[in-house]
């Protein structure tokens, strides 16, 4: 990817990590945001307003690392298990086992909270529907193959990305789980299914500047016969 387009998708994740994040905070702290209007204090709104867009800054750029690493993991896992069927499987077990951690684990549910547990369980299967959502286009869009490993990144690499927040044990740590959910996937589906199209462009530019190079030499070429 040459660095003019790697800067148009950093920015754009950059972006969207921002907007998802700052409505997210909107709609599930609305009762925080809601006492600053009430009280007309619209600097105070706007203040935690952009602290939220910069929250969602952060986890865009956490996302993006765990983007870059992630193509580099299943490189090195396609190479050690020498068949992409066999990697295939392995990823499909790690997906079983964090899937197992979340719900037992992560989630620390008890049967006398009812709220909670629905509250986890429509964060589970967003986690899961957006996941799978996002790899039947990636599979539709590019190869078919890239389906699993697709459904990986998203199940996988988001719930490593989510974890910090869900391992906090204090404060109103459901909503700040919550809101930090989204915006992880709405970078993450955008980053796998808008790379391809940010590789072919960068393929368009480099064929372009060469072709302008080569142009250039024939006009110092015919210049030097004269």
């Amino acid at each position: 990817m040459t660095i003019r387009n790697w800067i148009k998708f950093f920015f754009n994740a950059l972006l969207i990590g921002g907007i998802v994040t700052a409505v997210m905070g909107l709609i599930v702290r609305w009762e925080f945001f809601s006492q600053y209007l009430t009280n007309g204090e619209i600097w105070q709104f706007t203040g935690a307003l952009l602290w939220m867009v910069f929250l969602g800054f952060t986890m865009s750029v956490v996302a993006q690392m765990g983007f870059f690493a992630y193509l580099t993991i299943h490189q090195f896992g396609v190479n050690m298990f020498k068949t992409l069927t066999l990697w295939n499987w392995v990823q499909l077990l790690i997906i079983a086992v964090v899937l197992f951690d979340l719900i037992f684990f992560r989630f620390r549910l008890t049967s006398g909270e009812t709220g909670r547990t629905l509250l986890y369980l429509t964060l589970l299967v967003s986690l899961i529907g957006v996941s799978a959502i996002t790899a039947y286009f990636k599979a539709k869009w590019t190869k078919k193959h890239t389906l699993i490993s697709a459904f990986f990144f998203m199940i996988v690499v988001t719930t490593l990305e989510w974890l910090p927040a869900l391992m906090v044990r204090s404060g109103n740590i459901d909503s700040w789980v919550t809101i930090l959910l989204f915006p992880l996937l709405a970078v993450n589906a955008y980053q796998l299914l808008s790379l391809p199209k940010y590789n072919r462009q960068s393929d368009e530019d480099k064929a372009k500047q060469e072709e302008r190079k080569k142009a250039r030499k024939k006009v110092a070429s015919a210049s030097k016969a004269k």
